[in-house]
């Protein structure tokens, strides 16, 4: 069961500075995430209710155990502490959450699908 660690960040008060640091400093700090087989991010984020979010980061391990590994170490911690600055520059919510990779398909389609 994958394990992911979503953080979605409101809009920054200075989006530029926000931008140069996430870029240089935090996006290195992240590839160095034992076990982290895969990141996305996004910026183009429509709210369905509420104002709009700036940017939203998913990072997926193979398990919930490995995630927590993760972020035990060294890098784990330099990451978290970097987070912490970034949260001074734009408010945001993080979680994380495991997913049950199921096809819908095979379980509620039963002719041609």
């Amino acid at each position: 069961m994958t394990a992911c660690f979503l953080a979605v960040y409101e809009t920054p008060t200075d989006a530029e500075a926000f931008d140069r640091h996430y870029r240089e400093v935090h996006i290195p700090l992240l590839r160095q995430m034992p076990g982290l087989r895969r990141f996305a991010i996004s910026r183009d984020v429509t709210a369905l209710h509420g104002a709009p979010f700036y940017l939203i980061a998913e990072l997926e391990w193979d398990t919930m155990d490995d995630l927590r590994a993760a972020f035990a170490t060294p890098q784990g911690r330099a990451t978290a502490a970097d987070a912490a600055h970034l949260q001074e520059l734009a408010p945001v919510r993080r979680m994380i959450f495991s997913v049950d990779e199921t096809d819908v398909r095979s379980q509620y389609c039963r002719v041609g699908c």
